[in-house]
This record gives structure tokens, sequence and C-alpha cells, in this order.
């Protein structure tokens, strides 16, 4: 698709499990995964307008990160009511998000949760998706240093978690 501007339909068909597993990386929660798609395809489809071809799945990433750091701040302005202690009596579990993607073990997805959201997304665009410095500096809008920093920081505090 590089050099052409894809269609809205095209990007949910071909880039769609890529979205949720950059989205389930980042959240770690199949439920706030599927929100996270949702919201990312509705600007995936007001975005196209002045897309620029050229790594659609940095954009893509870009586009995700941003709808879950922007959860992330709202969420902090109006924190949720907390479950009762024994949330199964009242909701029933989902299923688990291993059917629809490439499953990291389940302690490694743990400690990715547990860091802090900064470290976490420069950590899963680096190496869950696999872009560049660059490419995760232009998504964060942080100068590549400070993606490198973050990137380091990350993988040592998940190296600590894991021993």
């Amino acid at each position: 698709m590089t050099g052409e501007v894809p269609t809205w339909e095209a990007v949910a068909r071909t880039h769609g499990r890529f979205l949720y597993n950059v989205a389930y990386r980042l959240t770690g929660n199949d439920d706030d995964a599927y929100d996270l798609v949702q919201e990312a395809l509705l600007r995936v489809r007001k975005g196209l307008e002045t897309y620029q071809p050229g790594s659609l799945e940095a954009w893509l990433s870009r586009i995700v990160t941003n709808v879950f750091l922007d959860e992330v701040r709202r969420r902090r302005r109006r924190p949720v009511e907390a479950l009762p202690e024994d949330p199964e009596r009242l909701l029933p579990s989902s299923p688990g998000a291993d059917e629809a993607t490439d499953r990291l073990p389940d302690e490694v997805q743990v400690a990715l949760r547990r860091l802090p959201e900064d470290f976490r997304t420069a950590v899963v665009l680096c190496d869950v998706v696999g872009l560049s410095y660059e490419e995760i500096a232009d998504a964060l809008s942080v100068p590549v240093g400070t993606v490198r920093s973050r990137i380091h920081r990350g993988r040592r505090l998940l190296r600590a978690a894991l021993q």
C-alpha cells in the first residue's frame, strides 16, 4: 500500500490484527484493546484525508498510541470507581486474547503492564511492533534520545521484574 492512500475498509481489513496487537500490548487487557482499536479506526477514517503515503504501520501505531495516551490522561482526570472485591461474581470472564494474537508469556505481559506508561509504550513500539527509534519518536512526539532512554530504562525495569 505504499505510494497510494488506502481506503478505510482496506486498512480495517488488512491491518486490524496489527492494530489489535499494538493495543493489547499497551493495555494488557482484551476489552480495552478492542476499545482502543475502535477509537483508532475512527481516527484513521478522519485522518485518511490528510495521510501522506509512507510507512502505514508507523502511522497506525502512532494513532493507537495516541488513543492509548489520551485514555490514560482521561482516566487520571476522572478515576473509575473500583469493582467489588469479587468481580467474577458480577462480571463473566472474557475469552483470552491468545485466540486473536501472538501471545507473550503471562509473566512478561504482567511485567509489561506494570511498567510506567512512557516506558511501556516505547518498549512495546520497539520490541513488539518493531518500529525504528525515529518512528517511535515521531509517534510519541519526543526526541530520539528520549526514546532511547525510555526503551533502555523500560527494558531494565522489565528485566528486573522478570528475575
